[in-house]
């Protein structure tokens, strides 16, 4: 059995030498100076707010930036690819492995155009919606059974102009709001570790 049959056996723990359970959050965005404060890079915004809040530093790694804290016995491990949007998977497949994580133990944080403003949506699974970072995942995992942690940034958009406005800036009335909705997106990531996905999607969703 080769190590991507392996990855997916039901034997998967996804703990550490010391029994630790392990999770992959993956916030997904573009790197470079002209992408941070995009609508499409909300999932590196999420895991940069999370860093902030616990004292934390993202370290150069490959296939992304990466740094890790601890919640009752829960290991985060918290990653921002660098491979860009579209080759996302390449990044998640190799942390999966390194780490010995199973699929239904990491979450990816992505944009959403087809849901309003701010509203949150906590899946187990789905399509990639025509969400490229998505799609790649899906390509080189597989599956599209992963849980994924949908962030809206509506479609207030004219027609043609959809790149544009994926890759503009958020207005200064979405910036004010978007603080409330970073403070929900950490509790949604350590309820995730925590109490399960179900339990998080019935607590947070709609929220």
């Amino acid at each position: 059995m080769n190590w991507f049959a392996k990855l997916f056996t039901k034997n998967k723990t996804s703990e550490n030498a010391e029994g630790m359970k392990k999770y992959l959050i993956v916030g997904l965005g573009n790197i470079g100076a002209e992408y941070v404060n995009t609508r499409h890079n909300i999932g590196f915004k999420v895991l940069d707010y999370v860093a902030r809040e616990e004292n934390l530093s993202f370290e150069t790694a490959k296939l992304g930036a990466v740094t890790e804290y601890t919640v009752k016995g829960r290991k985060l491990i918290l990653l921002k690819p660098n491979t860009y949007m579209n080759l996302s998977g390449k990044a998640v497949k190799y942390w999966m492995e390194k780490e010995n994580i199973a699929k239904e133990n990491i979450l990816v944080i992505t944009d959403d155009l087809n849901l309003p403003f701010g509203t949150i949506r906590i899946k187990a699974k789905g399509s990639d919606g025509g969400h490229n970072g998505l799609k790649n995942i899906q390509l080189i995992l597989n599956t599209a059974e992963y849980p994924r942690f949908r962030f809206g940034i509506s479609d207030e958009f004219k027609k043609g102009q959809q790149i544009d406005y994926v890759l503009g800036e958020w207005h200064e009335a979405e910036k004010v709001k978007l603080m409330e909705r970073f403070v929900i997106a950490k509790e949604i990531i350590e309820s995730f570790a925590l109490a399960g996905l179900a339990n998080t999607m019935n607590s947070f969703n709609g929220k």
